[in-house]
């Protein structure tokens, strides 16, 4: 019998083939959780998924179709969905505002709202039912200190803090709860930004209090453990920064942006 602080529950982690989801992921089965990876890396997404003990599904997150057969594939594959952590977020192209085109704020609110909302939607009847659910929105910096070159990223993540704080009050009286993290990590995301800005890297790292960024198993997961476990019965609707204290001034490194 499995033991551990999630032992006996059923967590969904999309995004969980790389970065932080995959650290997520691989924290949560160390806590005894059965953990089904949802993601569009097929390979990877696998590859994490046998290392763990648990599932894999493929999964696009801007399809609705596809995010409704993941919380089905859990519950009647897995036995139910008591954890649900929406992580995925695809390439993103750093650019100005006025460069931005509708296709790419589309895609950006379609990953990073739509893609959870579909998930919390699909996920709540299960929850409800059961008395007990937890829900963890990744979140991020970009949009609460406003960084350049990222709009789509921001508006979307804002927009999931937005709906963060709304379902948990909504959920409230149900034994739902629903918690943002707003990492200050190298995720995979910030791997794809500093691919073509490297200069990124080092300033971020000098730029945070603690003099790095996060580790996604070590410095990230553990929170995640945390608003994913019977401890966190109390706690709902609260943003917290796992980030060194990045927050706390902003952030004082921008990439340069073409006209």
């Amino acid at each position: 019998m499995s033991t551990g602080r999630l032992a006996g529950r059923v967590a969904v982690v999309t995004g969980g083939a790389d970065g932080i989801g995959a650290g997520v992921a691989r924290a949560f089965a160390a806590e005894g959780a059965t953990v089904l990876v949802a993601d569009v890396d097929v390979e990877q997404g696998r590859a994490v998924a046998e290392e763990i003990g648990g599932s894999f599904l493929s999964v696009d997150v801007t399809d609705r179709t596809q995010v409704e057969t993941m919380v089905r594939t859990a519950v009647e594959d897995l036995g139910g969905i008591d954890v649900l952590v929406n992580n995925a977020w695809g390439s993103g192209n750093v650019g100005r505002v006025e460069n931005k085109t509708d296709a790419m704020i589309e895609r950006g609110l379609a990953m990073g709202f739509y893609g959870p909302f579909w998930a919390m939607r699909a996920a709540f009847p299960h929850m409800s039912a059961a008395g007990w659910g937890r829900v963890i929105n990744m979140c991020s910096l970009n949009g609460v200190n406003a960084h350049v070159g990222t709009l789509e990223y921001n508006a979307a993540k804002e927009a999931l803090r937005t709906m963060t704080r709304t379902a948990a009050r909504e959920w409230a009286p149900t034994g739902v709860v629903v918690n943002a993290i707003c990492p200050g990590a190298r995720s995979a995301a910030f791997r794809r930004i500093t691919a073509t800005h490297p200069e990124i890297a080092a300033t971020a790292d000098a730029a945070n209090p603690m003099g790095r960024l996060g580790d996604p198993l070590t410095d990230i997961a553990p929170v995640a453990v945390f608003l994913a476990s019977e401890d966190c019965r109390y706690l709902t609707g609260n943003t917290l920064y796992a980030d060194g204290g990045a927050h706390i001034n902003g952030v004082a490194w921008a990439p340069e942006l073409p006209d």
